[in-house]
């Protein structure tokens, strides 16, 4: 079978026709595809620590809420522990009726600084400083001894004792406590 000319210039344009049809479905639009999914990929793969950290993030919040119970009753506690009113008014009294307990006569408690409590959402830490003029060395060690545990919100910092020549048995003490109120 002999072929002609018209159609031989039929199959030659139908092999054309066929590779522009197999160029174009590789090249406009497998190509961008494939180009797609790899990006699409690559993000995937990247958001993989992201989920991690999700992940971390809600078990961290589960705990948070499983110990939330104990935490609040331990706030009511504190907030319990602490007399109404600005902390100015009611702390130093509070400490010189304490050491007048104790057997220590003279004390001035003044407010140092103040500090938000990062522990303690709502809270704040109070720094004072207590001058005890003359003291006794055992009445004072006694007094000391009971105060944190008294005092279940107020934590010693620093203790100095200076001793006079003029009095042996009489020191000089200051105390620098912190106390824990509400904001």
């Amino acid at each position: 079978m002999k072929l002609g000319k018209e159609e031989i210039q039929k199959i030659f344009l139908a092999t054309l026709l066929v590779f522009g049809v197999v160029y174009s479905y590789f090249n406009l639009l497998l190509g961008p595809l494939s180009a797609h999914q790899q990006a699409l990929q690559k993000s995937v793969t990247a958001l993989g620590p992201e989920i991690a950290a999700a992940k971390a993030q809600v078990q961290r919040t589960r705990e948070l809420e499983a110990s939330a119970p104990g935490r609040m009753a331990t706030t009511k506690q504190v907030t319990a522990m602490m007399p109404e009113g600005s902390p100015v008014a009611w702390f130093p009294p509070r400490l010189s009726e304490f050491f007048k307990k104790q057997g220590l006569e003279k004390s001035a408690t003044r407010l140092q600084s103040e500090a938000v409590d990062k522990e303690m959402v709502g809270f704040r830490k109070l720094s004072w400083g207590v001058d005890l003029p003359k003291v006794g060395f055992i009445p004072f060690a006694t007094a000391v001894a009971s105060l944190e545990n008294e005092e279940p919100l107020v934590e010693i910092n620093s203790l100095q004792l200076d001793a006079s020549r003029e009095d042996v048995e009489m020191q000089h003490a200051l105390l620098t406590l912190t106390n824990i109120v509400k904001q």
